[in-house]
């Protein structure tokens, strides 16, 4: 079989295989979180949130609201030199990111089925 032959038939199955795909995969939210930056922030994204005290009065100094927060989180990076993942049962986070051109730190206490914001630094 000449190579022009199995060209053709090689492209035709890569074509196919791309139409098949895009018809099975492309009404779902399928993502591709395997790195540990964003399978930890994924998680944290969907827990219940409580902010301390020292976070909502850190929140109100800096005319903050909870969206702002919790997009914060989302997109961020998480810190894992400073952050405390071996300890039990609760874990702490230092999520690093950008609010308006300053860098913001969350720090986020993480506990079974409930994160804790513990401190905002603008």
């Amino acid at each position: 079989m000449k190579f022009i032959n199995r060209l053709g038939y090689y492209l035709g199955g890569f074509a196919i295989g791309l139409i098949v795909l895009f018809f099975f995969l492309g009404g779902k939210k399928a993502s591709c979180d395997y790195g540990p930056n964003a399978r930890t922030v994924k998680h944290l994204a969907g827990l219940k949130k409580v902010y301390s005290d020292a976070a909502k009065e850190s929140m109100k100094k800096h005319d903050l609201d909870s969206t702002i927060v919790i997009d914060v989180i989302r997109y961020g990076d998480v810190d894992f030199s400073e952050s405390e993942t071996r300890t039990e049962p609760c874990k702490t986070y230092y999520i690093d990111n950008l609010y308006k051109d300053k860098p913001i730190r969350v720090s986020v206490k993480k506990c079974d089925s409930l994160a804790t914001i513990t401190n905002i630094e603008l």
